[in-house]
């Protein structure tokens, strides 16, 4: 009877063990709910369950109860010939031991075992129709107790427990397949999104972004690097996406191509890993401390190629062991291909743009070059007298005022006229220039005004007038005192009214057009003579600019002298650096008479002349030219009192060879003491010139 109530309490056990199996398909769950059948089945002290993994083609210990504390070893790997469970996998055939003190093989397990107080253990194969799955575990701490009966009831255990791991390791791979299935759709989607930002991304930096934010998802990595070659020896880390990096991997650094992983992958083309989890482990002594220092345990490197060599690297990097495998190498890969085109086309972007952009600052470089040409603002200040003339530019240009230019032959009033035009709003349209004393009496008042078709013999077509070119613009009138004055008239009309009549019409033509005259002449000794009318004169002169002569700024003179020495050294080919100082001191001295222009003459000669690398400047010349033809200074009643002073003491000290005293003297010339003209000379900053015949003073 008592027999019979223990078979019935072990079937109703088993029954029970059925059912936890049927409603559990976690392996973990299903031996935490199974253990207790098992004790109350088979009275133990251990079970485990221990599976064949077929890719390291080892035992895995899966599932462990015991009634001693020892963790630590789930998930640990046992080879097939050095424990009983790969023994039975292997035979499929019960294992017994009676006293494991007595067994001198298993010394992995063994060690298990020990630490669980096991002296006996039943071995046996869980069994299904694909095949024998592994080994269920029963342990005992007393020596030699499993008899026949019970191991065949064990059998029977076994069986159920082969069923509940063919049901998990089935939902196992069901969810397995599921999750693939689900990462390929979203491989899938990452293929068609990143064709929609290769076709939308031409910048490198914004097509990695995208493409880095979406493959994230999928495999995810913690760093992606793209690395694009630099020269023929470096990769340069061209994009990085890592937001928790360390520092030590950095944009733009650079990696050798030369024994380096990296560099085997672009040179090879052939993808690979690198890592503890890497298939193809190895070290790269230069990336160490960057490996190290971001802890990086797994890296994946793929080139990214299409038809031709790599044009980059794909560098990802995880802290997790065993990060990645195959199926991201060859996912990765199958990216690398596309990504590989949208770089090049990006860089093909990139190259056009930079060659736009190159092309637009040569436009820029030969428009300046153009204007330097023209010496189109090429003012050389230095001396307070000039920089007084630029302010007065700056004050007028803004408006609309007509400006008066006076100043000798040569002295630049074009330049400041053009100053005037560029600094106005203005700029933007056109600035006509007109020398008045170059064009024939017979022809002037055509080129100013234009004339129509038979206004005069040879007027076959209608003519467009200065004027009417400088619409909207500015209007450069030099030499403007050698206007006759038949012609003033109409010109003082034009400057007042904005309006005129072509030649041969009646039809008054309106024009916007800002007056900007220039003269060498004293216009108000001309009014004073009759030879230029009053009221034109007072048009023109709103806004006077008086442009000292190049004798009265001295210090502008090797200012100058530098500036055209390189212009015309360029020009010729010439690699000019150095003037003496002698040679500096000498053009100082000279007085120039033909002020600017005649400078710019004489340095060109003297760069055709300059055999070396030093200007060679034939200073004799200006000896025998201040010798042969003095200075002609403003005097006579032209110009300020001022200019008129000192031109007239100047050419008392050219007539006595600047000897201030004594019977042959400037003093005595110019019924002065010596020391009061000693006195106005200091005054009038007037100094010795350094000529080769000069005296004593």
């Amino acid at each position: 009877m008592i027999e019979q109530e223990k078979t019935a309490l072990k079937l109703k056990a088993l029954a029970e063990m059925c059912h936890a199996i049927a409603a559990h398909r976690d392996l973990s769950r299903v031996f935490a709910v199974l253990s207790p059948h098992i004790s109350q089945l088979l009275p133990s002290h251990y079970v485990s369950v221990v599976l064949h993994d077929e890719q390291r083609d080892a035992m895995r210990l899966h599932v462990l109860h015991s009634s001693e504390s020892a963790p630590g070893w789930v998930g640990q790997d046992f080879e097939i010939d050095d424990s009983p469970s790969g023994i039975v996998w292997q035979s499929q055939e019960v294992f017994v031991c009676e006293d494991l003190q007595q067994e001198g093989r298993f010394q992995k397990v063994g060690m298990l075992l020990r630490e669980h107080s096991v002296r006996s253990v039943c071995v046996l194969p869980l069994r299904s129709p694909a095949g024998c799955l592994g080994a269920l575990t029963i342990g005992r701490i007393e020596v030699g107790s499993f008899d026949a009966e019970e191991i065949e009831f064990a059998k029977l255990i076994a069986a159920q427990v082969a069923i509940a791991v063919e049901n998990a390791l089935y939902c196992a791979r069901s969810v397995a397949l599921q999750y693939e299935l689900l990462r390929e759709r979203d491989r899938l989607q990452l293929v068609l999104e990143l064709n929609n930002a290769v076709v939308s991304n031409l910048e490198l930096r914004a097509l990695f972004s995208a493409l880095s934010s979406n493959l994230r998802r999928i495999m995810g990595y913690d760093s992606a690097a793209l690395l694009l070659p630099e020269g023929k020896d470096n990769l340069r880390l061209h994009a990085l996406d890592f937001p928790d990096s360390r520092g030590y991997l950095h944009q733009d650094m650079l990696i050798s191509i030369e024994a380096t992983n990296a560099g085997a992958v672009f040179r090879t083309g052939q993808g690979r890993f690198v890592g503890t989890g890497g298939s193809s482990y190895s070290e790269d002594k230069d990336v160490f401390r960057i490996r190290t220092g971001e802890g990086f345990l797994s890296l994946l490197l793929v080139p990214l190629q299409s038809d031709g060599p790599p044009v980059g690297i794909l560098s990802l990097g995880s802290r997790r062991e065993r990060a990645f495998k195959q199926s991201d190498l060859d996912f990765a890969t199958q990216i690398g291909r596309q990504v590989a085109i949208a770089i090049t086309n990006a860089l093909r972007h990139s190259a056009l743009s930079e060659s736009r952009e190159q092309i637009s600052k040569q436009k820029s470089y030969l428009e300046e070059e153009i204007r330097a040409e023209q010496d189109f603002e090429d003012i050389i200040c230095g001396s307070a007298a000039l920089r007084a003339v630029l302010e007065s530019v700056e004050t007028v240009a803004p408006t609309d005022s007509t400006v008066l230019i006076c100043g000798e032959t040569g002295t630049g009033k074009e330049l400041i006229a053009r100053a005037i035009h560029e600094r106005s709003a203005r700029r933007d349209r056109t600035f006509v220039k007109m020398n008045c004393a170059a064009i024939p009496l017979g022809l002037l008042e055509s080129e100013l005004f234009g004339h129509e078709r038979g206004a005069f013999t040879g007027a076959i077509n209608r003519k467009v007038g200065r004027f009417e070119l400088a619409h909207q613009g500015s209007l450069f009138l030099d030499e403007v005192g050698d206007i006759p004055l038949e012609l003033q008239p109409k010109l003082l009309r034009v400057v007042q009214e904005q309006e005129f009549e072509r030649l041969g019409s009646s039809h008054t033509q309106h024009v916007d057009a800002r007056m900007i005259a220039a003269t060498n002449q004293n216009l108000a000794q001309m009014v004073a003579d009759g030879k230029f009318r009053g009221d034109l004169y007072y048009r023109l002169n709103v806004f006077p600019i008086v442009v000292p002569p190049l004798r009265e700024r001295a210090e502008d003179v090797p200012l100058l002298v530098r500036y055209f020495t390189s212009k015309y050294a360029r020009r010729m080919n010439k690699r000019i650096a150095h003037i003496s100082a002698e040679t500096i001191e000498s053009l100082t001295d000279y007085a120039w008479p033909g002020n600017v222009r005649e400078l710019q003459n004489f340095i060109e000669r003297a760069v055709i002349l300059t055999p070396g690398n030093e200007l060679f400047a034939p200073v004799s010349e200006l000896r025998a030219l201040s010798r042969s033809f003095p200075p002609a200074y403003p005097g006579n009643g032209h110009g300020t009192l001022r200019e008129i002073e000192k031109g007239h003491i100047l050419e008392a000290l050219h007539q006595s060879k600047w000897i201030v005293g004594g019977p042959g003297g400037a003093a005595v010339k110019l019924g002065l003491k010596r020391t009061t003209l000693l006195y106005r000379m200091e005054k009038l900053g007037i100094s010795r010139s350094r000529v080769s015949d000069q005296s004593e003073i």
